[in-house]
């Protein structure tokens, strides 16, 4: 979590695409124009030492770390990645990602479709003559009294002997 939100850092959304670090930065750069201020980022140094935290200790030698700061992507940027990048991952994840809008879009559809029938049949009912409106009241009326739990003593539980008076 950073600034709010959650992240994925370019070190784990490279390894996730199957890319470089250094492949990734390059084609966000690239495409500069693709990634606004809410889809990337770049952590500041309070937000980096809090994360340098979270990973215990840093392995030694030379060229085991990045030099430059990393990027934070948000949900956003992390699927506006898999536009531009050319890996089989990538590629497969542009993909399913056009796919689940897309049946989103059919889902979305047939509730209008669902809402405009229901919307029908009450106009319907509504231009029904009185008697019609009346027996349907009857109905309802007939349902709402099965559905009430019946009235009187309740019976008590368990055997009871009848006793003459």
């Amino acid at each position: 979590m950073l600034r709010g939100q959650r992240v994925l850092m370019d070190a784990d959304l490279a390894a996730l695409y199957g890319v470089s670090v250094k492949r990734l930065k390059e084609q966000v750069k690239r495409n500069r124009a693709r990634f606004p201020g809410d889809f990337v980022f770049q952590p500041e140094i309070n937000e980096l030492r809090s994360l340098r935290s979270q990973f215990a200790t840093l392995d030694t030698g030379r060229g085991r770390h990045s030099k430059f700061p990393p990027l934070a992507f948000t949900e956003h940027g992390a699927i506006m990645t898999a536009t531009i990048l050319n890996s089989p991952r990538a590629v497969e994840m542009s993909v399913y990602i056009v796919r689940a809008f897309v049946k989103l879009r059919e889902i979305l559809a047939s509730n209008k479709d669902l809402a405009r029938k229901l919307e029908k049949l009450e106009k319907s009912v509504a231009i029904l003559d009185a008697t019609t409106r009346r027996q349907f009241d009857e109905v309802y009326a007939a349902i709402r009294a099965l559905m009430a739990p019946p009235a009187g003593k309740p019976r008590p539980i368990g055997f009871m002997a009848h006793v003459e008076k």
